[in-house]
């Protein structure tokens, strides 16, 4: 994807491969919103379970221990239209409920405040709603833009959603990076659409970078969104979009 290797320096607080000698071009970040932007409050194995039932969800989480899991918006696709409604609907009730706890992630609306002083162009992918990203702009005072919802298809991890902002921007992928919490959803993404990837773990959830196969190696790493305006300076060149008159 890009000669440079991966990660942050570990003295920033990251483990990872190395650091990076040459410096990348960047004109803009895509961000997933539930557990990137957003403090996760969704209990999806409560949400999975009520889904897919006992037995489906012991099963999930059975092919989640061997390969990764079962995309669960994929999987209910293949059910016939009356479970795919019943499934929809309670997906519904648990994503309402979390849009009733939603708080901003610390560091979010400084990293926002940096990008703008830089004029980097900023935009979202979520598998939410349409609904919970406006909720979310509204609440939280800033715009993301182009921001979708899983109303666009193919959704994370399909490159698709990235590359429409990529053309929309009219930017190629290799100057734009994808942010988020999950390997195999956004930094998948990132990596299919050609783009810089780096996965927020602010548990240490994910453990080593060492250990992940290469198809969901980010090439950074960070524990929280305020080491992002560090990465940004110290391995990036970067571009603010032209002024337009």
């Amino acid at each position: 994807m890009s000669s440079l290797s991966a990660s942050i320096p570990a003295e920033d607080g990251c483990g990872g491969a190395g650091v990076r000698a040459k410096r990348g071009r960047l004109r803009g970040l895509v961000f997933d919103m539930d557990g990137t932007l957003t403090v996760p409050v969704i209990d999806f194995g409560a949400m999975y379970r009520a889904v897919l039932g006992e037995e489906g969800y012991a099963a999930h989480r059975a092919a989640r221990a061997s390969a990764g899991g079962v995309d669960i918006l994929h999987h209910i696709e293949s059910w016939a239209p009356q479970e795919q409604q019943r499934a929809y609907e309670i997906i519904a009730h648990f994503e309402r409920q979390g849009l009733d706890r939603l708080q901003i992630m610390p560091g979010a609306s400084e990293l926002c405040r940096y990008l703008d002083s830089r004029q980097i162009r900023r935009g979202l992918i979520t598998r939410n709603v349409n609904m919970a990203v406006d909720i979310f702009h509204q609440r939280f005072g800033m715009e993301f833009v182009p921001a979708l919802s899983r109303e666009f298809r193919p959704y994370k991890p399909d490159p698709a959603p990235l590359l429409h902002i990529c053309s929309i921007w009219d930017v190629p992928p290799s100057e734009v990076m994808m942010i988020g919490d999950s390997l195999r959803d956004d930094v998948v993404c990132g990596k299919r659409a050609g783009a810089f990837t780096c996965l927020l773990d602010e548990t240490g959830r994910y453990g080593s970078p060492d250990s992940y196969t290469d198809d969901i190696r980010p090439d950074f790493k960070v524990s929280s969104l305020s080491q992002v305006l560090s990465l940004l300076e110290t391995h990036f060149d970067l571009m603010p979009q032209p002024q337009t008159t």
